[in-house]
């Protein structure tokens, strides 16, 4: 094996980084009473539904001696029960206690703050770099990492992205030409040029700090506002994320007073259009006509807010 590869010194050199980084932040522990080992014990406790000692102690590779020590440390504290397994009483199952399930989420807290303080020491698109990476390094290593999304306002460079992901999807998975692109660039900038935060509302969908989805809406009228530019990567999809945006329009439009919302469509986007439909929106007009190199059948649809 040749220890000098650039792969090899490159994991070594991010072990020991991260090591110390994690230990920068394991010493919050310090004010509590647990140590880092302690603590993830406390959360597969948490977690699990009457866990044995011998389940743990495979999650977390322990030794099962040093294991057998903190929970008769637990017990002893008053944070942990142990009870005979429904079936086979010579097998106890494990639990946290009230007092137990208090101290983890004491614990869970000051975890999260840590945690959070750290994010907050970067630049916002440089923390989702981070996040998503992180992501990456545990799927790529066996783990299933959840997926977890949020919804944001606009940051600078958003724009960019909605223009660029429109272009390219549409190209792949209808074979629009460029001048669709071009036209999402058009309404974009228009958007933005005349966007005033009283009348007009814009959402980014995140999963894991890497943007994934979007939708704007644009004041018509007083009674009148226009959903526009809703997207939702192909990766992210199934996750909810576009019937999240579409409510998020309808919660916006309702609290700013507007009458209806009014959007246009083609005919071939089935998947936005049974979120429309399901989301109680109405056909109302239906023309074909020739753009973006194929033939197509472009909608108007329209939800009314009243009556």
């Amino acid at each position: 094996m040749d220890y000098l590869d650039p792969r090899i010194v490159a994991v070594r050199r991010f072990n020991r980084f991260y090591t110390q980084k994690i230990g920068a932040l394991s010493e919050g522990l310090s004010g509590t009473a647990f140590s880092l080992s302690e603590s993830r014990i406390l959360y597969e406790l948490a977690h699990r539904a009457g866990p044995t000692a011998a389940e743990i102690a495979r999650e977390l590779a322990l030794d099962t001696g040093y294991l057998s020590r903190v929970l008769r440390g637990f017990e002893k504290a008053g944070l942990l029960a142990r009870e005979a397994a429904a079936g086979d009483a010579r097998k106890s199952v494990l639990r946290l206690t009230d007092q137990g399930r208090m101290e983890f989420a004491r614990l869970e807290t000051r975890a999260s703050a840590e945690a959070a303080s750290l994010l907050a020491s970067l630049p916002a698109a440089t923390a989702g770099q981070v996040v998503a990476q992180m992501r990456a390094i545990e799927q790529a290593l066996g783990g299933r990492p959840p997926r977890a999304w949020v919804l944001r306002g606009l940051r600078p460079g958003d724009l960019g992205w909605v223009i660029s992901r429109h272009g390219a999807l549409y190209a792949e998975e209808y074979g629009w030409d460029s001048r669709f692109e071009t036209l999402v660039a058009e309404i974009g900038a228009g958007i933005m040029k005349n966007f005033d935060p009283a009348h007009d509302g814009a959402w980014i969908a995140e999963l894991d700090g890497a943007p994934v989805g979007s939708v704007f809406m644009v004041r018509q009228s007083d009674d009148v506002v226009k959903l526009r530019l809703l997207l939702v990567e192909p990766a992210a999809r199934g996750l909810g994320i576009g019937a999240r945006l579409v409510a998020e329009c309808e919660s916006f439009a309702r609290a700013h007073g507007y009458r209806r919302i009014t959007l246009w469509t083609n005919s071939v986007l089935t998947a936005a259009r049974a979120i429309y439909a399901k989301s109680g929106y109405r056909l109302v007009e239906s023309e074909p006509y020739e753009g973006f190199g194929r033939q197509l059948v472009g909608e108007t649809w329209e939800l009314d807010l009243v009556g």
